[in-house]
């Protein structure tokens, strides 16, 4: 004689999805939390050229100055009204995160060197709270700062025509990321630090505080 097959209730079913739904978020947020966790992959982009420009202190700085220290560089004119002001606020914000041991040092260019000389330099990253022991502003020639920016780091910096700017410090479209370099002056990785959907204090700055970790703890 066949037995009736027993049905568990709705309410069961429609419970045991509910379950399932909230496990499967509560999983994919720990793989999401995983994920940022996880140190990133910093792969070799390319290697730095010599150089020679001059800091805020009028002093020549080179390449060697830099040597088997890890370094986060930016490109900014202190005439900027756009995102000029926000880089160098997160700049400030990564010096403060970095730990006081960390030999790591932050690196800013300028696109507009006719203005940008050392003292216009060094009150910019004074008015910033800018520590000069380990945050160095930098200019020279044009074509100095251009080997230097786009040849080695990949900053980017064109000149706005007189025609298409639409105020008087409008006067360059540049590249709004931080670039960072290894111990032995290798391009090791790229980041956005602004734009749709970048969140800089959860997610960019303690990518790059993990990048400075790793590329420290490198041979």
């Amino acid at each position: 004689m066949a037995q009736n097959s027993v049905r568990p209730p709705r309410t069961i079913w429609v419970g045991g999805l509910l379950l399932f739904g909230l496990l499967g978020l509560s999983f994919a947020a720990w793989l999401l939390q995983i994920s940022r966790s996880q140190p990133q992959l910093l792969r070799v982009i390319g290697q730095i050229a010599p150089f020679t420009l001059t800091s805020q202190n009028q002093k020549n700085v080179s390449l060697a100055d830099f040597s088997n220290r890890v370094w986060i560089a930016d490109i900014i004119f202190t005439r900027c009204a756009g995102p000029c002001p926000r880089l160098t606020a997160q700049m400030k914000s990564l010096q403060d995160k970095l730990p006081p041991d960390s030999p790591a040092r932050l690196v800013t260019l300028t696109t507009d060197p006719e203005f940008d000389t050392p003292s216009v330099l060094k009150k910019y990253g004074q008015r910033f709270g800018a520590d000069f022991n380990r945050w160095t502003f930098l200019t020279g020639t044009k074509s100095e700062i251009a080997a230097l920016a786009g040849g080695s780091l990949k900053l980017s910096a064109q000149p706005v025509k007189p025609e298409e700017r639409h105020n008087e410090a409008d006067l360059f479209i540049h590249t709004t990321i931080f670039v960072a370099v290894d111990k032995h002056a290798q391009l090791r990785g790229f980041f956005e630090t602004g734009g749709d959907g970048v969140d800089w204090t959860n997610v960019v700055l303690p990518k790059i505080l993990s990048a400075v970790r790793q590329l420290e703890n490198e041979p």
